[in-house]
């Protein structure tokens, strides 16, 4: 059976989960379960993308995402190399850490955002197995590694979570938001909901005949063939190329026509690559035929960037400061 296609398209919103290598556990501790966060958050960072929820499992996870850039693909990638290797040299292993690539479902936030979230914030109680709604909300309450507590408590945990999308359709303040969401969520404990998601099976979509029609429209180019073609709509106002490039030049006191330059190593040409790909809506092929190097030059380039950035916090800091000069922070 052919696997649904990837489609992206700005902003859309996807379910991710991704399973444990022959069902393994892919934490073995909480300071696993900490550094995927840690990842988590840079990796959205990085590619621009919204984390609306996420829980962690012992043998999975699951994140709700929204990707204003259209790159969930590139996202992914970056993110689960980034967990996988990092769970690897502290373990002492190699290999795979999950079970094939990710599965993905795009979903119709018009409609399916709501109970999509609900999902993903049940999936400690349904695992479980606990069967008194008691035990369910003491358990889904005391659970540590889900955005749940982000929804229903004062203190927020984890800073780069978009949470306002979701709290935002019960009520403008944002205490009554909480409660209101605590109460849509808790009040399935008692009932066996179906999973949103099976509306999805399949073809990859959750949503609406409506829904369905205007990505089945979209992807009317694409079909009849066997192969996976993702579908993508390029950035909307992107910050220009050369805007970019003056800004680095300026940071490092160095010319842009010195970036430039094939035989030029510095970091800031580094930057300018990063820089490009988050802000600029170039991939690394068309950063290459800018700088005169190889697509594969600029991933490299951009991934040893990453690593710098992970340990130097004046690097980072400069970054801070160039997408605030350009206006994107």
């Amino acid at each position: 059976m052919a696997r649904p296609l990837r489609i992206q398209y700005e902003n859309a919103v996807y379910h991710v989960t991704c399973r444990g290598n022959d069902r393994q556990d892919i934490f073995a501790d909480d300071h696993d379960r900490l550094r995927f966060l840690s990842l988590l958050q840079r990796s959205s960072q990085v590619y621009q993308v919204s984390v609306v929820a996420f829980v962690l499992m012992k043998n999975h996870f699951h994140l709700l995402v929204r990707t204003p850039r259209a790159n969930l693909q590139e996202f992914m990638r970056h993110f689960n190399i980034s967990y996988t290797s990092a769970f690897n040299r502290r373990h002492g292993r190699s290999g795979h850490l999950y079970q094939g690539r990710y599965k993905s479902f795009l979903i119709d936030a018009d409609s399916y955002l709501l109970e999509v979230s609900r999902y993903i914030h049940l999936n400690p109680v349904r695992v479980s197995g606990m069967s008194s709604p008691e035990e369910q909300q003491r358990h889904l309450k005391g659970y540590p590694w889900s955005s749940y507590p982000d929804y229903t408590e004062r203190r927020v945990r984890h800073p780069f979570l978009e949470t306002g999308e979701v709290l935002d359709l019960f009520h403008d303040d944002r205490k009554r938001a909480k409660r209101a969401y605590r109460s849509f969520v808790e009040g399935a404990l008692a009932s066996s909901l179906p999973s949103p998601l099976e509306k999805g099976r399949g073809h990859g979509i959750v949503g609406e005949k409506g829904f369905l029609e205007k990505v089945r429209t979209a992807l009317a180019p694409a079909e009849g063939s066997r192969r996976e073609v993702p579908q993508k709509r390029r950035l909307a106002g992107k910050t220009e190329p050369e805007r970019i490039l003056r800004a680095v030049a300026s940071s490092y006191k160095l010319s842009g026509e010195e970036i430039l330059k094939k035989s030029f190593r510095g970091e800031a040409r580094q930057v300018l690559m990063e820089m490009l790909y988050r802000h600029g809506g170039m991939n690394n092929r068309e950063i290459g035929e800018m700088l005169g190097v190889d697509y594969s030059t600029v991933s490299v380039g951009r991934k040893r960037l990453a690593e710098k950035m992970e340990h130097d916090r004046k690097l980072r800091r400069r970054v801070g400061e160039l997408e605030k000069e350009l206006g994107i922070r």
